[in-house]
């Protein structure tokens, strides 16, 4: 007698899956990325449309650019989701194999140690590539285009922080499967990540000021060869002064998370 196996596939939601371990931050990845996702049959809709006015011999350039600029804003927001939701393409041998403790780990240090900081990076590139093309109105280059580039410039680096606040939910959700996740273990177990965006505040703060309280004369490119963002010798080994701060503040921040959490105790 042969055993039959009932094979049952259902089609869900990955954004419902879960549920009930998401935080308000997963929440709302999830909420903004549904409403993301209506990019996608407008994008189809639009790359249609051009295939047929195309053969019709009424090119529209502006369709095209259209097209370009759904399918940046959907895959930007799709990135959030994807880490939300563990959606993404994983390529490892190696995890499946992992106990569960070990693949949260894993997926810990992914996140805060080697994701993130990579967000930020971006959020920072892009950062002036959007406001230098706020400050010049850049548009299409052709002249039945779509202008306004720099919308699509400035969401790009919006995206980014939209990102950001996707893996540190997520990062967080798994920490909170391993300890309580206190503040300061929030900030101790994401080090890299809370120094590099601590790092960019001390940087533009004190750019801001300096630019602000300079001389007349003095040009933005001058302000940043001042003493301040220079760097600090020690022996073979040379760091930036604003590095130097931001690594003491984020200590500092961290040993403060901690006395407050010991008071709440």
């Amino acid at each position: 007698m042969t055993e039959q196996t009932e094979v049952v596939a259902a089609i869900s939601d990955p954004g419902e899956i879960g549920r009930a371990d998401h935080n308000r931050g997963d929440r709302f990845v999830i909420q903004v990325s549904n409403l993301a996702a209506w990019l996608f049959p407008i994008l189809m809709i639009a790359i249609c449309a051009q295939v047929v006015l195309r053969q019709m011999g009424h090119n529209q350039a502006w369709l095209d650019d259209l097209q370009w600029w759904l399918y940046g804003a959907a895959v930007l927001m799709g990135i959030g989701y994807a880490v939300t939701t563990n959606s993404h393409v994983r390529v490892d041998i190696f995890y499946d194999n992992f106990e569960k403790r070990k693949r949260i780990r894993t997926d810990i240090l992914g996140l805060a140690w080697l994701f993130l900081p990579f967000i930020i990076l971006c959020w920072d590139v892009t950062l002036d590539y959007a406001l230098t093309s706020i400050r010049a109105d850049e548009g299409s280059d052709s002249p039945n285009g779509l202008h306004n580039l720099w919308i699509m410039k400035g969401f790009m680096n919006l995206a980014f922080v939209f990102i950001a606040i996707a893996v540190w939910s997520t990062y967080v959700r798994l920490l909170s499967k391993l300890t309580r996740p206190a503040l300061w273990k929030q900030l101790l177990f994401a080090f890299p990540s809370v120094a590099y965006a601590i790092n960019l505040v001390c940087y533009y703060a004190i750019f801001g000021v300096s630019y602000a309280t300079r001389d007349p004369e003095m040009s933005a490119r001058d302000v940043g060869r001042l003493p301040i963002f220079g760097e600090w010798e020690f022996g073979q080994h040379e760091m930036r002064w604003t590095i130097l701060i931001a690594l003491i503040l984020t200590v500092v921040a961290i040993v403060v998370a901690r006395l407050f959490d010991r008071k709440d105790a």
